[in-house]
């Protein structure tokens, strides 16, 4: 039983994502026709729509940890996993960047970056490498630094939802300004994303 709920829970949030990135101000009602649910189902998973956005970020943030994760995993060199991170965390916030819009509104800034703390940290915890080993050369600690990348993310994602940025650039944008930021330099940075992305 607890299965079959766990699956119409996953299916009302893949749903709901879908359908608040095709229109932010879909309805509780619009979602759960979507999901093929009446919205009795809907409210018993999900109290309200804050609940249900709220419940997307965290979505968000778990699977932005796990993309992180693996990243760190697949490089042992500070600056290349920065890089990589940066790649692969993208393709995940674009999915989610019209849903952070939305989260801001109902979830709150600081909600959102709660979530986001132990990405944070992990994050921090191989910057602090990166400038021990003399391959980061910032002024900035790596608490500050993860802070930057952080905010360098949000700030993208922004600039895509504003048409000043085109979505396919954005990654390869954020992955050489978080590695510029954090004291590399920038032709050696764009030349160690231009590696890891052909």
């Amino acid at each position: 039983m607890a299965g079959r709920a766990d699956a119409n829970r996953r299916r009302i949030m893949d749903v709901a994502l879908a359908e608040l990135l095709r229109d932010a101000d879909a309805s509780m009602d619009q979602i759960a026709r979507a999901a093929g649910v009446v919205r009795r189902t809907v409210y018993g998973h999900f109290p309200s729509r804050d609940a249900l956005i709220g419940a997307l970020v965290d979505d968000a943030a778990d699977t932005v940890a796990a993309a992180q994760a693996r990243a760190f995993e697949a490089a042992a060199d500070p600056a290349e996993a920065l890089a990589r991170s940066m790649l692969a965390v993208w393709e995940i916030a674009d999915g989610y960047r019209l849903l952070v819009s939305m989260a801001q509104r109902s979830v709150t800034v600081e909600g959102i970056l709660r979530r986001l703390e132990p990405v944070r940290l992990e994050c921090a915890a191989m910057l602090r490498r990166g400038l021990d080993e003399g391959v980061f050369t910032s002024p900035l600690p790596a608490e500050a630094l993860a802070y930057v990348r952080e905010q360098l993310l949000f700030g993208l994602m922004q600039a895509v939802n504003d048409g000043v940025l085109a979505p396919e650039e954005a990654g390869r944008s954020a992955a050489v300004t978080a590695l510029t930021a954090a004291g590399v330099p920038a032709r050696e940075a764009a030349r160690l994303v231009a590696d890891i992305r052909d």
